[in-house]
């Protein structure tokens, strides 16, 4: 009611001081006043209100307080499209995701004419898992032409992670066409080219993609890793370094640097890198047995069985760490446990543990 009031008077101002001008009488002056107090917004105007407030609270990020301003909004104007939309993305935010859906669901009306209603419906149902929905808004909203780069770049994902590389790939490209300088779309056709192993279309994309975006510290990793599989691993390593200058704590860039360090047989390092990657992320099992077969190769082999056995504190079910333990340990004469090692690497399916226990009994 304040806040009626206060609109009010403003909006007649001018009229009130017109009043005083012309009439000294205090008493009819009053009346007017007291009329003006009585005057109420129209719920189409509180809903505006409480609209444009939720909105707001969007900008900051208090999500909880905007849907509480849209749930008012719709209390007042029940059949607001916009409403249930921008509800529906504070709910997606606050991963409310089936009560997103059934939000957007309620703005899918063609009269209502709201942009990103499929695009974001599919978002939540890749959200909440649900891949054949998701593709199905993407495709409807690409049908609409409306974010269409976005939508043949995010199916794309879904592709990708169903392990549907060459439909992938044409979704990327597709993406690639309507926006011909999307980098995320030349790095993520890449990663599906590496898994094709096409390491030659995988590094040309790749390097598109560090051209149109030179901060993309993953591209630059992922592009170290193909380089690293056709065997240039001076190129892998100077990448990898790229990937740290871009990100300085990217411990997946130093663990990978570590490795084709390791492969170019600069044990130390490959340690070193090693290391650094555990400072990052202490409790990361992969640089931990990683830096077991580096020390391994310098024939520290206490050293090497002490980072083995915190990979597999870290990771019980690590049977790589098993087998490099396996291997430190016979070193140091101590085949019963290396054996036990080994028996268990081959138990979590580590092929390579079969070689080794030929004299174990």
């Amino acid at each position: 009611m304040k806040r009626a009031i206060i609109l009010s008077v403003l909006i007649l101002a001018n009229y009130l001081y017109s009043c005083a001008q012309v009439n000294t009488d205090t008493t009819k002056i009053s009346a007017v006043q007291d009329s003006v107090t009585a005057i109420n917004l129209m719920p189409s105007q509180e809903a505006e209100l409480a609209y444009n407030s939720g909105i707001e609270k969007m900008k900051i990020g208090d999500y909880k307080t905007a849907i509480e301003h849209f749930d008012e909004a719709l209390k007042l104007k029940p059949d607001w499209a916009k409403a249930f939309f921008n509800r529906a993305v504070a709910k997606k935010e606050k991963k409310m995701y089936q009560a997103a859906i059934e939000d957007f669901e309620k703005c899918l009306n063609p009269a209502d004419s709201i942009k990103d209603v499929l695009y974001n419906m599919a978002q939540t149902n890749v959200l909440l898992k649900d891949y054949e929905k998701a593709k199905a808004n993407y495709s409807k909203s690409i049908e609409l032409n409306e974010n269409t780069a976005q939508c043949y770049y995010f199916r794309g994902n879904v592709f990708f992670n169903e392990q549907k590389y060459l439909e992938a790939i044409d979704d990327f490209t597709n993406a690639i066409k309507v926006m011909p300088d999307y980098a995320y779309a030349y790095n993520d056709r890449a990663s599906a080219k590496r898994q094709l192993e096409d390491y030659d279309g995988a590094i040309s994309d790749y390097n598109k993609a560090v051209q149109l975006d030179g901060q993309m510290a993953f591209t630059f990793n992922n592009l170290g890793s193909a380089l690293r599989k056709k065997g240039d691993v001076k190129s892998a390593i100077d990448n990898y370094t790229k990937a740290i200058v871009a990100k300085a704590d990217n411990y997946i860039a130093y663990n990978n640097r570590g490795s084709a360090k390791f492969d170019a047989g600069d044990y130390q390092g490959a340690i070193d890198d090693f290391t650094a990657a555990i400072k990052i992320k202490g409790d990361y099992a992969y640089a931990y047995n990683n830096r077991a077969a580096a020390k391994f190769k310098l024939k520290n082999y206490n050293g090497s069985i002490d980072d083995a056995t915190e990979a597999i504190q870290l990771n019980y079910d690590y049977g790589a760490a098993y087998l490099n333990r396996g291997i430190a340990k016979e070193m140091i004469r101590d085949p019963k446990g290396a054996c036990r090692d080994w028996e268990k690497a081959k138990k979590l399916g580590n092929e390579a543990a079969s070689k080794y226990m030929s004299d174990c009994k």
